[in-house]
């Protein structure tokens, strides 16, 4: 995969040319409609591809052979994909990445068939989440914070919201806070 994240000069503004993209994937002759369904299991791809972006966003592409050529090379950089893949980055409009617990044993109890009251009273449920939170300092709440995002991004992650409401005092929302801000700060991920 063709990591456009790892780049140094800051695509976001200027003009960017990808070419010889291995497989690219979502990008077809008209533009996709919403997919639903059964439809998702058959995105566009063109192989031996080309993609120019303008100020971040995607102006034009295609397959290499019917590649127009640069007709104005004014502010334009341009990147060899060497055959990889590029693709959409999913955007993560509902995450709850700062949080102290896993609450992965939940999801299987729930599974099993238990309450969220059952859950509550084994000792799991939000209260359990908001005590731990309580307990974590704000520099290892950051830490775990980041390791799950640089996750996400690996698996294609390309921006994310975070959600607050794990704390259920002042004190822990305002350190949930603080760690999505110093997230943010690393300019790592949108």
């Amino acid at each position: 995969m063709c990591d456009l994240r790892s780049m140094e000069s800051g695509f976001a503004q200027g003009r960017l040319l990808i070419k010889d993209i291995g497989h690219l994937v979502g990008f077809g002759s008209k533009p996709m409609d919403r997919l639903a369904g059964s439809d998702m299991r058959s995105l566009p791809v063109i192989q031996n591809a080309w993609l120019a972006i303008e100020d971040g966003r995607v102006m034009d592409g295609g397959s290499m052979e019917d590649f127009p050529g640069i007709a104005d090379w004014t502010h334009l950089e341009v990147l060899d994909a060497a055959g990889k893949l590029v693709m959409p980055a999913w955007v993560d409009s509902h995450t709850h990445l700062v949080h102290a617990a896993s609450r992965e044993g939940e999801f299987v109890d729930r599974i099993r068939g238990l309450s969220y009251q059952e859950i509550a009273e084994n000792g799991g449920g939000i209260l359990n989440s908001a005590k731990a939170l309580g307990q974590m300092s704000e520099d290892d709440l950051f830490e775990v914070s980041l390791e799950r995002m640089e996750r996400l991004m690996r698996m294609g992650t390309g921006a994310i919201e975070i959600k607050s409401g794990y704390g259920l005092d002042l004190e822990s929302e305002l350190k949930m806070l603080r760690v999505g801000r110093r997230l943010g700060a690393l300019d790592r991920i949108p």
